[in-house]
């Protein structure tokens, strides 16, 4: 009986770790940042399946660039690999956590290509890329960032971009003093990463539209002192636009990025075309505006 009862606690938990939804995480600031470590273990602490997979050094800026990884002819940031280590490599202590020789596209793709599959049998439900280390709403075209979370839409597979105005490019390895500034915003930004994914999977279906991208701005954490001080609110990407935004909060009109997260502790929410990196149709945000609307507010 007792064998038995084993067997049912075993098989249950194995269900149940089945059922957590899969998602791989890159940036463009480097695998080793505190940001995306602090972030990674968030999600994984919320009951996710995460595997990172980031770029071995800094590519800020780099868009949607590609390339064919190769060795390394310098060491990974902060000395994380050394110099002739091969293009692609896994953490010694986590084998969930994987760097690329390349651009954020290069390592995005390689993690929903090959180290998904080979983890999980499959891609990915969802990419999350970033949380960025700098705002990303004056900077669409050229983030790294928001280039990986394009190119996993464009793979199919949806995708969120998080941004945040706080913190520094230093290593995972001073996430251990609580009390610096960079592990504070890193700790507050992964938990707003947490809500915002909790809230987007929430729903049965498809999770965004294909071809469809979110490109999320976390506000400056000088003033806002936790996650529970920030608001997600609907924005559009540019103020130049012929038609008209879903009606939302009395307007058909969105607020853009740049004016809304002026307005204190505001989290962004726009939807973005995945080829273009442009605004969406009002349909589409519509389609967003209901998935996210038990956490949206309006400015």
């Amino acid at each position: 009986m007792l064998n038995r009862l084993y067997v049912a606690v075993v098989l249950a938990i194995t269900l149940l770790g089945s059922s957590a939804t899969n998602i791989v995480m890159t940036n463009d600031d480097g695998w080793a940042t505190a940001q995306i470590r602090a972030e990674y273990a968030a999600l994984k602490s919320a009951g996710y399946n995460v595997i990172l997979s980031a770029p071995a050094v800094n590519k800020s800026g780099s868009s949607s660039f590609s390339t064919t990884p190769s060795v390394l002819t310098t060491a990974c940031e902060f000395d994380t690999c050394a110099a002739g280590s091969p293009a692609y490599g896994t953490d010694a202590s986590d084998p969930n956590i994987h760097y690329v020789n390349g651009y954020p596209v290069d390592a995005v793709k390689y993690g929903i290509k090959t180290y998904a599959p080979a983890a999980w049998g499959s891609a990915p439900a969802l990419v999350v890329s970033g949380t960025n280390v700098g705002s990303q709403f004056f900077h669409a075209l050229v983030s790294g960032t928001i280039g990986a979370a394009c190119e996993a839409a464009l793979e199919g597979i949806p995708s969120v971009a998080f941004s945040g105005a706080s913190g520094s490019e230093v290593s995972y390895t001073t996430l251990a003093t609580t009390t610096l500034a960079s592990t504070i915003s890193a700790n507050i930004y992964s938990a707003l990463a947490v809500k915002f994914t909790n809230a987007l999977l929430a729903n049965s279906g498809a999770i965004l539209p294909a071809g469809i991208t979110l490109n999320v701005n976390f506000a400056a954490t000088t003033s806002c002192t936790s996650a529970a001080s920030y608001k997600f609110v609907l924005t559009r990407i540019s103020s130049i636009s012929f038609s008209s935004d879903v009606t939302t909060c009395g307007t058909s009109r969105l607020p853009t990025e740049s004016s809304a997260i002026t307005k204190g502790c505001v989290a962004t929410v726009s939807v973005m075309d995945a080829s273009s990196k442009g605004d969406v149709s009002a349909a589409n945000q519509a389609i967003v505006l209901a998935k996210l609307s038990p956490i949206l507010s309006c400015l």
